[in-house]
């Protein structure tokens, strides 16, 4: 039979394909719009977020390091320098690994572990894009080797950083003090946005104590760079700003004469501006090439210095504290005037010795027969233990303290420099709370005269010595001069209070006429002189005890158990200009100290103004100033070129670790102990 099949439903079927036609296009234009409202809201709603994204992908922000500000003398003579060197730099957005490429890089470039565990230490606490050092100061052989194969190190590169350099080498070092790398303790204090791209951060001295003007503020540059972290093109700048140029009181000739003095001795120098407080020369001998320490001292040339027997690191002026001698009797003989115990009159009858009443034991002066009757004036100039023993007598040790302290005595003299030792002037309270014991009347007699626990420092020497120039007018020692550049600093050169003193004016010219007798008749007469009126006083403190009954044989001794020789003067006597104290380590007497300081003032009041001493050349603005120096004083692998490109705007307007050791050489005596002679 024949099948018969139905007849197609027109209708039917356009009505499906009409649904299927209406559902597709509601699909498509669904997702359509689902694709807009996500075009929109990536384009639109999130544009800044995603475009700051894709710019970090293609954009750094480059940190740029300031440069350090200049460091001059009072005349212009260029003390601390700029220069560029070669440096080894990563981020850890250009690498992935980077303890890989560190230990890959370790033979290349010769990296220490000092080196690896200062670059560790470093990029962990940067910002993601920051170019981290990894070594500085590479030299040509290091450059080489690495542009050899630098393709296997993506992310690598080898730039170009300013570093200091100081001329003068060790004529400076322990005031102007260095640079050093910033180390693990410091990144945790310092401003880590402020020392962004900077390696170097001042370690003693002017560059510590005025690290904040000298360091300048960083600016940033923005790139374009590929994926291996290589600049394309450069899209904007901020410059940084350069640290302040630092002015001294420091005078380079003066500086220079003291330094030869002191040549091959142990001990220090400081001169001072009795008007103003300024520093015009401040040396500690031996001293050390700052420029060793400033990409890195090798463990060979640290050792040797820490090591040494002589100290090289120890800032004997501003930390040293040594028994003063007699070289404060003239500010303890005021303190007798003060307290009403003695006038100029007041005479006493030296035997060679003093007693405590009801006490065998004898006090020694230096000159065994004694020096007759003698008065204030006679016992500065003869430098009579003996009249202090009985003035101490009376004063007593807490009068003694009182008075002594306004002239600096066991304070800190508040210098900016850093690390400055208060020296020590005792009492019973001391005594009390350090050896939990009482304090012996005999030990007053020893502080009297400069000995027992009393020590003191070179600087605070100077200080209350200028303040003996001034007839009581108190200075604070200062180095900085002035400051030019954006930050503002303000420097007070001027006397800032006086000392509390019950006497009359005159006391003080009598006292300075005494010192004047010092010089022309005294102990220090091998230093007068017909062109001006030097005021001083000699000490020697003694470093080796002698028993009581003995006497003092340097026959006996070997060189460092020798008195130490100081003086204490200023010039011209009638108008001081210039105060000076020395101190020489095991120089026998005062006298002899007193020749070191003689050529100093003959530079500072006869010669320096018509004939200076300057070097041989330097630079006004800016740039090294090698002049002088050896070639293997010029750092390793340094491309020196040209200097700083943003030169000191202000220089043109001129014409022209550490570580304080125990030394036997400052151990404090027992008072039975005491001795000193002044002669020459």
């Amino acid at each position: 039979m024949k099948q018969h099949y139905p007849l197609k439903n027109v209708q039917q079927e356009k009505r499906i394909y009409r649904n299927r036609v209406v559902i597709s296009i509601g699909i498509v234009s669904f997702f359509m719009l689902l694709l807009v409202a996500r075009y929109a809201y990536l384009q639109i709603k999130s544009y800044e977020t995603f475009s700051t994204a894709a710019d970090q992908n293609r954009i750094r922000l480059q940190p740029l390091a300031p440069s350090r500000g200049y460091i001059y003398d009072r005349n212009g003579v260029l003390l601390a320098d700029n220069y560029p060197v070669f440096s080894a730099t990563m981020s850890r957005a250009d690498v992935e690994d980077i303890d890989d490429t560190v230990e890959r890089l370790t033979p290349l470039l010769e990296l220490t572990d000092e080196d690896i565990e200062r670059f560790k230490s470093r990029i962990k606490t940067s910002k993601k894009t920051e170019r981290v050092s990894i070594k500085l100061n590479l030299n040509e052989n290091d450059i080489a080797r690495f542009s050899e194969v630098k393709y296997q190190f993506p992310g690598v590169n080898i730039e170009t950083q300013m570093t200091r350099y100081y001329p003068h080498g060790e004529l400076f070092a322990h005031v102007i003090g260095y640079v050093g790398r910033i180390n693990d303790k410091e990144l945790k204090t310092i401003d880590k946005d402020l020392y962004a791209g900077s390696n170097l951060i001042g370690k003693i001295g002017v560059e510590k104590s005025y690290e904040e003007l000298l360091h300048g503020m960083p600016g940033n540059e923005s790139v374009e760079a590929d994926a291996f972290g290589n600049v394309l093109r450069h899209l904007g700048r901020k410059d940084p700003i350069r640290g302040n140029d630092l002015y001294l009181s420091l005078d380079y000739g003066l500086q220079m004469v003291a330094s030869e003095q002191l040549a091959d001795r142990r001990g220090a120098i400081v001169a001072i501006d009795p008007r103003t407080g300024e520093i015009l020369a401040l040396v500690s001998s031996p001293s050390f090439n700052p420029n060793l320490f400033v990409t890195g001292i090798s463990s060979k040339d640290y050792s040797e210095l820490r090591d040494s027997l002589d100290q090289p690191l120890y800032n004997r002026a501003v930390q040293g504290a040594y028994p003063p001698g007699s070289t404060i009797k003239p500010m303890f003989g005021l303190g007798g005037i003060h307290y009403g115990l003695v006038d100029w009159s007041t005479a006493i009858s030296d035997p060679g010795y003093f007693t405590l009443p009801g006490d065998s034991h004898r006090f020694r002066d230096h000159k065994k027969t004694g020096h007759g009757s003698v008065n204030l004036h006679k016992a500065q100039v003869v430098s009579c233990d003996t009249y202090f023993y009985v003035l101490s007598y009376r004063m007593g040790i807490e009068k003694m303290n009182t008075w002594m302290r306004q002239f600096g005595f066991g304070e800190k003299t508040g210098v900016d420099l850093p690390s400055e030792s208060t020296g020590l002037y005792p009492n019973p309270e001391w005594k009390l709370r350090t050896r939990k014991s009482n304090w012996l009347k005999g030990e007053t007699i020893s502080v009297s005269i400069g000995q027992g626990a009393f020590t003191a420092t070179p600087l605070q020497l100077a200080m209350a010595t200028a303040i003996t120039a001034n007839q009581g007018s108190h200075v604070t020692p200062h180095v900085l001069r002035e400051s030019k550049g954006a930050k503002v600093h303000k420097v007070h050169n001027a006397p800032n209070g006086r000392i509390q003193f019950n006497g009359k004016p005159d006391d003080w010219i009598k006292m300075r006429d005494a010192m004047i007798d010092v010089v022309q008749t005294g102990t220090g007469r091998g230093i007068r002189t017909p062109m001006y009126q030097i005021a001083g006083k000699t000490g020697t403190a003694q470093v080796k005890s002698i028993a009581q009954g003995k006497r003092y044989n340097e026959s006996l001794l070997t060189e460092r158990q020798l008195d130490h020789g100081l003086f204490v003067g200023f010039a011209p006597a009638e108008k001081p200009e210039i105060a000076i104290a020395v101190v020489w380590e095991n120089g026998r007497h005062g006298g002899s100290a007193a020749q070191i300081a003689k050529p100093m003032f003959d530079y500072w009041l006869l010669t320096r103004k018509k004939n200076p001493i300057r070097p041989a050349s330097h630079q006004i603005s800016g740039g090294l100033m090698t002049a002088g120096l050896k070639p293997s004083e010029l750092p390793s692998g340094s491309n020196i070129l040209s200097a700083d490109p943003n030169a000191s705007p202000t220089a043109q307007q001129n014409n022209s670790a550490t570580q304080q050791p125990n030394t036997a050489n400052t151990t404090p005596r027992a008072a039975s102990a005491a001795h000193a002679t002044d002669e020459e």
